[in-house]
């Protein structure tokens, strides 16, 4: 499956221009032959907005959630987005995958929230392994910081995650976690990872691209720069299959020994 990633922080602040970029997007990426278009983290209101958030919130099954079922059945293509979600009083920092007929396939609410800022704006999901069936593909859902731990992404890969999503919000200085911390958790856990930033300045942060998709061998299919992009990289499940019997990780774990952890 040919997978895009919209390096982009899209236009803070305003879900009807945002939602333009995305459906101009999942043209673009439809006609370069993609089955799957992947945001960053918050795109569809920005991330820097302070007290918008809770005024752009919406509800999983919200406005926008049809808006962009509408443009994925139109381009013929699946897309996760990345939104700030109202779930009564509570507001999550979430995202969400809908298929090319539509179909709301996934919603994952972020679990480690990073910084006070986020903390004060969000509340933490509670569940890790969020996954669909896609294209013959187990994709799964993270966000950001989530997979920065290793127990979330071993988590998926025992679930039997072949496709991890996680759009992203990273920082200047730390670009290491796009360059190298991704691709290694690629190889650790024999899956593809499609690792989506946003770019440039916005607010009080400073967004430093680089997106990826990595995979199961840790090596990069795609990587993005410093501006705005779509990024075009496949994912190939006769090498992931390969890859996993050349690197037998998960067979060989010695859970017995790791009661420490928990």
């Amino acid at each position: 499956m040919r997978t895009a990633l919209l390096q982009s922080s899209g236009r803070p602040g305003s879900v009807v221009e945002n939602l333009k970029v995305l459906d101009d997007a999942a043209r673009r990426a439809a006609a370069a032959g993609a089955g799957l278009l992947v945001t960053s983290e918050l795109f569809l209101t920005g991330y820097a907005i302070g007290d918008g958030i809770p005024r752009l919130a919406e509800p999983a099954d919200g406005d926008a959630a049809d808006a962009i079922a509408e443009s994925a059945a139109r381009h013929g293509l699946a897309i996760a987005y990345a939104y700030p979600e109202r779930d009564g009083e509570r507001v999550f920092n979430s995202a969400q995958l809908i298929s090319a007929d539509g179909t709301r396939l996934a919603n994952y609410r972020k679990t480690h929230l990073y910084g006070c800022y986020e903390r004060d704006h969000f509340t933490p999901g509670e569940q890790t392994v969020v996954q669909a069936e896609l294209d013959g593909l187990t994709v799964g859902l993270l966000i950001c910081y989530d997979v920065e731990f290793p127990e979330n992404v071993r988590a998926h890969a025992l679930a039997g995650t072949d496709l991890l999503l996680v759009p992203t919000a990273l920082l200047h200085p730390f670009q290491f976690v796009a360059e190298h911390m991704v691709p290694v958790r690629a190889f650790e856990n024999q899956m593809y990872v499609a690792y989506v930033n946003r770019v440039g300045p916005e607010g009080e942060f400073e967004f430093v691209g680089r997106s990826t998709l990595a995979g199961p061998d840790g090596v990069a299919r795609t990587r993005g720069g410093a501006h705005e992009e779509l990024l075009l990289a496949d994912t190939d499940p006769v090498f992931l299959a390969a890859s996993r019997a050349a690197n037998p990780y998960l067979a060989d774990r010695r859970p017995g020994l790791y009661g420490s952890l928990v």
